[in-house]
Protein backbone atom coordinates (compact mmCIF):
# COMPACT_ATOMS: atom_id res chain seq x y z
CA UNK A 1 0.00 0.00 0.00
CA UNK A 2 1.23 3.18 -0.94
CA UNK A 3 -0.23 5.53 1.35
CA UNK A 4 1.89 4.09 3.89
CA UNK A 5 4.21 6.63 6.34
CA UNK A 6 7.43 5.51 7.37
CA UNK A 7 9.04 7.16 10.29
CA UNK A 8 12.94 8.29 9.32
CA UNK A 9 15.77 7.35 11.72
CA UNK A 10 19.39 7.73 11.86
CA UNK A 11 21.61 4.61 11.84
CA UNK A 12 21.56 4.57 15.82
CA UNK A 13 17.62 3.75 14.98
CA UNK A 14 16.77 7.32 16.36
CA UNK A 15 13.66 9.11 14.51
CA UNK A 16 14.61 12.07 13.05
CA UNK A 17 11.46 13.99 13.14
CA UNK A 18 10.39 13.07 9.47
CA UNK A 19 8.48 10.51 7.57
CA UNK A 20 8.71 9.10 3.93
CA UNK A 21 6.04 8.00 2.14
CA UNK A 22 6.15 3.85 0.61
CA UNK A 23 6.65 3.96 -3.05
CA UNK A 24 8.08 7.84 -3.25
CA UNK A 25 11.17 7.39 -5.64
CA UNK A 26 13.77 8.86 -3.54
CA UNK A 27 14.84 7.63 0.00
CA UNK A 28 16.76 9.99 1.58
CA UNK A 29 20.78 8.58 2.22
CA UNK A 30 22.16 7.69 4.89
CA UNK A 31 18.57 7.38 6.47
CA UNK A 32 16.53 4.66 7.25
CA UNK A 33 13.62 2.98 8.47
CA UNK A 34 12.71 -0.14 10.45
CA UNK A 35 11.57 -3.68 9.13
CA UNK A 36 11.07 -5.76 11.26
CA UNK A 37 10.39 -9.72 10.85
CA UNK A 38 8.90 -13.13 13.33
CA UNK A 39 10.39 -16.27 13.01
CA UNK A 40 7.64 -18.12 14.69
CA UNK A 41 7.96 -21.51 16.51
CA UNK A 42 5.63 -24.16 17.59
CA UNK A 43 6.30 -26.84 20.34
CA UNK A 44 7.30 -29.01 18.44
CA UNK A 45 10.08 -27.06 17.17
CA UNK A 46 9.12 -26.04 13.34
CA UNK A 47 9.60 -22.65 12.17
CA UNK A 48 6.64 -20.83 9.95
CA UNK A 49 7.97 -19.93 6.54
CA UNK A 50 5.15 -17.58 4.42
CA UNK A 51 5.63 -17.51 0.58
CA UNK A 52 4.83 -14.43 -0.96
CA UNK A 53 1.87 -13.43 -3.32
CA UNK A 54 2.52 -13.60 -7.14
CA UNK A 55 1.70 -9.69 -7.49
CA UNK A 56 4.52 -8.38 -4.54
CA UNK A 57 8.17 -8.29 -5.28
CA UNK A 58 10.11 -11.11 -4.91
CA UNK A 59 7.13 -13.13 -5.87
CA UNK A 60 6.54 -16.64 -4.65
CA UNK A 61 9.35 -16.84 -2.77
CA UNK A 62 9.81 -17.85 0.84
CA UNK A 63 9.89 -15.58 3.79
CA UNK A 64 9.99 -15.19 7.65
CA UNK A 65 6.75 -13.00 8.37
CA UNK A 66 7.96 -9.58 8.10
CA UNK A 67 7.05 -5.37 6.67
CA UNK A 68 7.61 -2.38 7.70
CA UNK A 69 6.53 -0.24 10.75
CA UNK A 70 4.17 2.72 10.29
CA UNK A 71 5.07 6.02 11.69
CA UNK A 72 4.36 5.95 15.66
CA UNK A 73 5.25 2.32 15.94
CA UNK A 74 8.18 0.56 17.55
CA UNK A 75 9.47 -2.42 15.82
CA UNK A 76 8.16 -5.25 18.14
CA UNK A 77 4.51 -2.68 17.36
CA UNK A 78 5.19 -3.29 13.68
CA UNK A 79 6.54 -7.12 13.97
CA UNK A 80 3.48 -8.03 16.18
CA UNK A 81 0.69 -6.20 13.27
CA UNK A 82 2.66 -7.97 10.37
CA UNK A 83 2.77 -11.45 11.53
CA UNK A 84 -1.19 -10.99 12.90
CA UNK A 85 -2.11 -9.21 9.05
CA UNK A 86 -0.03 -11.63 7.44
CA UNK A 87 -1.03 -14.66 9.11
CA UNK A 88 -3.53 -14.35 11.82
CA UNK A 89 -1.22 -15.53 14.28
CA UNK A 90 -1.91 -13.15 17.18
CA UNK A 91 0.77 -12.66 19.63
CA UNK A 92 2.29 -10.03 22.00
CA UNK A 93 5.15 -8.03 21.86
CA UNK A 94 6.11 -9.61 25.37
CA UNK A 95 6.10 -12.41 23.53
CA UNK A 96 9.17 -11.42 21.03
CA UNK A 97 12.42 -11.89 21.39
CA UNK A 98 15.02 -9.63 19.38
CA UNK A 99 17.50 -12.25 17.88
CA UNK A 100 19.43 -9.26 15.80
CA UNK A 101 19.59 -5.76 14.01
CA UNK A 102 20.76 -5.67 10.88
CA UNK A 103 21.39 -2.08 8.55
CA UNK A 104 20.44 -2.45 5.03
CA UNK A 105 20.66 -0.01 2.16
CA UNK A 106 17.07 1.49 3.24
CA UNK A 107 16.40 -0.74 6.48
CA UNK A 108 17.19 -1.36 9.81
CA UNK A 109 15.84 -4.50 9.62
CA UNK A 110 15.02 -6.39 13.34
CA UNK A 111 14.66 -10.33 13.64
CA UNK A 112 12.27 -11.74 16.20
CA UNK A 113 11.40 -14.98 17.40
CA UNK A 114 7.96 -15.84 19.07
CA UNK A 115 7.17 -19.01 20.10
CA UNK A 116 3.27 -20.40 19.81
CA UNK A 117 1.57 -22.97 21.54
CA UNK A 118 0.05 -26.23 19.32
CA UNK A 119 -0.79 -25.25 15.92
CA UNK A 120 -2.37 -22.11 15.31
CA UNK A 121 -4.56 -21.94 12.71
CA UNK A 122 -3.42 -20.02 10.61
CA UNK A 123 -5.63 -16.94 8.31
CA UNK A 124 -2.96 -15.82 5.28
CA UNK A 125 -3.77 -12.50 3.64
CA UNK A 126 -3.97 -13.60 -0.17
CA UNK A 127 -2.59 -9.98 -1.09
CA UNK A 128 0.51 -10.93 0.67
CA UNK A 129 1.03 -14.42 1.40
CA UNK A 130 0.28 -17.42 -1.21
CA UNK A 131 1.19 -20.33 1.07
CA UNK A 132 2.90 -21.42 4.24
CA UNK A 133 4.01 -23.94 5.88
CA UNK A 134 5.67 -25.23 9.20
CA UNK A 135 9.41 -26.59 8.70
CA UNK A 136 12.13 -28.01 10.70
CA UNK A 137 14.64 -24.44 10.97
CA UNK A 138 17.50 -26.49 8.45
CA UNK A 139 14.58 -26.30 5.91
CA UNK A 140 14.74 -22.64 6.25
CA UNK A 141 18.50 -22.38 5.84
CA UNK A 142 18.32 -24.81 2.88
CA UNK A 143 15.66 -22.79 0.96
CA UNK A 144 17.93 -19.76 1.51
CA UNK A 145 20.91 -21.66 0.02
CA UNK A 146 19.15 -22.48 -2.85
CA UNK A 147 17.36 -19.77 -4.05
CA UNK A 148 13.64 -20.31 -2.98
CA UNK A 149 13.91 -17.30 -0.02
CA UNK A 150 13.38 -14.00 -1.36
CA UNK A 151 16.57 -12.26 -2.29
CA UNK A 152 17.22 -10.49 0.78
CA UNK A 153 17.24 -13.05 3.28
CA UNK A 154 20.19 -14.80 1.64
CA UNK A 155 22.48 -12.13 3.68
CA UNK A 156 20.42 -11.86 6.74
CA UNK A 157 20.83 -15.73 7.30
CA UNK A 158 24.16 -15.63 6.53
CA UNK A 159 24.61 -12.97 9.37
CA UNK A 160 21.61 -14.45 12.00
CA UNK A 161 21.31 -17.92 10.84
CA UNK A 162 23.38 -19.40 13.68
CA UNK A 163 21.85 -17.44 16.86
CA UNK A 164 18.69 -17.36 15.04
CA UNK A 165 18.95 -21.73 15.24
CA UNK A 166 20.53 -21.58 18.27
CA UNK A 167 17.38 -19.47 19.68
CA UNK A 168 14.92 -21.85 17.69
CA UNK A 169 16.77 -24.98 19.89
CA UNK A 170 16.54 -23.15 23.10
Amino acid sequence: MDDELWDLLDAAGTPIGRTHRRGDPTFPEGLFHIVASVCVVRGDGLVLLTRRAAVKDWALTWEFPAGSALTGETSAQAAVRELHEETGILVGTSDLRLVGRLTERTALFDVYIARVDGDPVLALDPAEVCESAWVPFAEALRRGAAGEMAGPWTPRLEQLGDRLAALVRA
